[in-house]
């Protein structure tokens, strides 16, 4: 693991689920910039302190020598680390499982896609959201077309969290409202992305406009803290995306509604364990997380019987679980979210932030040129 040292809210996280399954073990570690507080890191899960190393170079240097080294590594860091931490693990031979955004910008999203080509490994960008089984029947309901053809695409991600300037204290808050390490996307690289992922993964369409106001409802704050955008999608759907962290009242409230011309779905990350299908001149269906009545590769990530509710750390786990089956070669899971996924992130950073400057200008995301 790279990043995710004492006090880091997503390194436990990503520890936690990467081990919900047996499926890995945490051998190595770069947990921090302080030397003493990656020592006590290691210490405290255990990690050989031989295998504590000052940065992830190090970490790369001395893992290729050991006799049984790390293959996987875990970027956990701040933003700006992700491109330079994942393109030297992926050219040391290293399969990546990385936090987004991706990168700080389109080029570097580019050049790292054109890496994981190169290296033959697997890239798995840590969109946990994607990982909820009835995430993943929302989408199947959408691809076998049951909603009839998409017309719109609510989706909203709302946090309170940073309503009130930041103590001195919290390390979470200072990284993220600072330039120089969260890149030039505030809330709208944080959880923005988050919500702009999960419309095009449930709607199976890819956002091709965007026509954006971006923020900061507390003065003096650098970065947006606000994101208020209107959504063309390539296939005709429209949509609008609302991602805040000055919404007071509101505690992660990620949700999503799916409009099409024969029914709707609603699903909220704050009660994962039901999605709401709804027919036209029909009444809505509440459906359940129930391994009998989903697919069988989703059932693959329910672990307790319907009733008993599971939530964030199974769906961080369910990309671990998913990336360990391409791995071992038996299942190959098309849902995983990689490094095109991340790409497709940065651009629509870039263009919302594009836009927002624009006064709210019409703006597409680019494109490569031969690309879809």
């Amino acid at each position: 693991m790279v990043g995710g040292g004492q006090g880091a809210l997503i390194g436990g996280v990503h520890r936690i689920a990467a081990r919900m399954d047996g499926r890995f073990d945490l051998v190595a570690g770069a947990f921090s910039s302080q030397a003493e507080r990656n020592r006590a890191t290691a210490r405290e899960l255990g990690v050989d302190e031989a295998r504590c190393y000052a940065n992830y170079q190090a970490l790369l240097n001395g893992e290729a020598e050991h006799e049984e080294g790390a293959e996987v590594v875990a970027i956990v860091t701040p933003n700006h680390l992700h491109f330079p931490a994942a393109l030297a693990c992926l050219e040391a031979g290293m399969h990546v499982v990385c936090e987004k955004p991706m990168t700080l910008s389109v080029d570097e999203a580019q050049r790292l896609a054109e890496a994981v080509r190169a290296s033959g490994k697997r890239f798995v960008l840590m969109h946990n959201y994607v990982g909820y089984p009835l995430v993943q029947h929302a989408r199947e309901l959408v691809a076998r077309g049951d909603l009839g053809c998409i017309r719109s695409v609510q989706v909203e991600y709302v946090q309170e969290w940073l309503s009130e300037a930041p103590g001195p204290d919290n390390r979470q808050a200072a990284w993220r409202l600072n330039p120089a390490r969260a890149g030039a996307a505030g809330c709208l690289g944080d959880i923005g992305v988050h919500a702009f992922h999960l419309a095009q993964f449930i709607s199976g369409q890819r956002v091709s406009e965007v026509s954006a106001e971006l923020f900061s409802a507390v003065t003096g704050r650098e970065l947006d803290d606000n994101v208020h955008a209107l959504l063309r999608f390539a296939d005709g759907a429209r949509g609008m995306l609302w991602a805040s962290q000055t919404a007071p009242g509101f505690e992660n409230a990620l949700s999503i509604r799916v409009v099409g011309e024969k029914a709707s779905l609603r699903w909220a990350q704050e009660s994962p364990n039901e999605l709401f299908f709804a027919p036209l001149d029909g009444p809505a269906q509440r459906l359940t997380r129930r391994d009998d009545r989903l697919g069988a590769d989703i059932a693959r990530g329910i672990r307790i019987p319907g009733g008993h509710p599971e939530g964030y750390l199974e769906a961080f786990a369910n990309l671990y679980q998913a990336m360990s089956d391409g791995l071992d070669g038996d299942i190959v899971s098309p849902w995983l979210p990689g490094v095109e996924d991340g790409v497709d992130g940065m651009r629509f950073i870039a263009a919302t932030l594009a836009s927002s400057r624009a006064a709210g200008a019409w703006t597409p995301l680019q494109t490569t040129e031969g690309e879809p």
